[in-house]
Formats: C-alpha cells, sequence, structure tokens
C-alpha cells in the first residue's frame, strides 16, 4: 500500500490542484509530506519494532496508515489533505519498516525465504507501477477521492491481520 500511495496521487495532481484550490507551490507538499515523513520515520520505527515487537509495530503502522487514507479521502481542503499525507507518510514507513524482518523471521528454510522476498519486492515495485496506472482510471472514471480508498480494500484484507 505504501509504494502505491507513493505515485497513485502523481496522475491526479491537477485534478486535486483544481477541485480543492491548491497553489503551484503548496500543491507539491501533497507528495512530498508522504516522502518526507516516510523516510523520516524509517529507522526509527525499525527500531522500535526491535523494542516492542515487529506485528505489533506492523499492524499499528498499517492501522495508522489507513485511519489517514480515509481522512486523505474526506479531504475538503489543501490543509486537512497535506496533512493527511503526512499522517499516511509516518504509517507507511512504521508497517514498512519491519516487514522485511517479519519475513526474514518467520521463514526459516531458505528457499521459502527467497520465495517470501520475492513476493515482496514483485508487490512493493509493482505498487509504485500500478499507482500511476489507478491513478489515472480512477480519477478518469469516477473522482480523485477513490485513490485512496483504494486502501481500504487492501487494509482489510487477512493476510495483513495474520488470517488467510
Amino acid at each position: 500500500m505504501s509504494s502505491l500511495d507513493g505515485t497513485i496521487v502523481n496522475v491526479p495532481l491537477p485534478v486535486i490542484q483544481a477541485d480543492l484550490h491548491f497553489s503551484q507551490a503548496s500543491l507539491t507538499w501533497v507528495i512530498n509530506g508522504f516522502l518526507i515523513t516516510f523516510g523520516s520515520f524509517l529507522l526509527l520505527a525499525g527500531r522500535l519494532g526491535d523494542l516492542i515487537g515487529r506485528k505489533p509495530v506492523f499492524l499499528a503502522g498499517l492501522i495508522l496508515f489507513t485511519v489517514a487514507s480515509v481522512l486523505c479521502d474526506l479531504a475538503q481542503d489543501p490543509i486537512l489533505l497535506v496533512a493527511a499525507r503526512v499522517v499516511q507518510g509516518i504509517g507507511g514507513a512504521v508497517s514498512s519498516s519491519v516487514i522485511v524482518a517479519i519475513i526474514v523471521t518467520k521463514f526459516a528454510e531458505p528457499v521459502a525465504r527467497a520465495r517470501a522476498m520475492s513476493t515482496y519486492v514483485f508487490t512493493a515495485v509493482g505498487g509504485g507501477s500500478v499507482g500511476l496506472l489507478l491513478g489515472g482510471v480512477l480519477t478518469q472514471s469516477v473522482q480523485w477521492h477513490w485513490i485512496f480508498f483504494i486502501n481500504l480494500p487492501l487494509a482489510c484484507w487477512p493476510p495483513f491481520w495474520g488470517g488467510r
């Protein structure tokens, strides 16, 4: 979800600018707010995962990211959208920082670990590519708010919570 949201907002930026009356200078914060907080909180969140446990940190990040996505979806002014994107970046960093450690500890067998890491990397890289396409499709077919709504079904998907 983090890699998807890193790019999904790029295509509908002109529509967001017109709809929420962003200035050109402040529009960059829709992207930068997410990226700066994401990069800034990765190490801190990884250390937090070492101290209190990786799964609780992952789930906390997932919840924070999802709540922020809902706030982005409901945003009717520029300040709320940028603030929600900042929180989304923090949630993305918190959940992403512990994923590799979870994979390494859950898959002890080298072949299974390699398969899990390959799946993770494919998903992370693919999310960025799919985000650009999906951002355009959702903006053209529905409206730009749906680029953030897409995170809700993903966050409610049972494998994220330890289910099947």
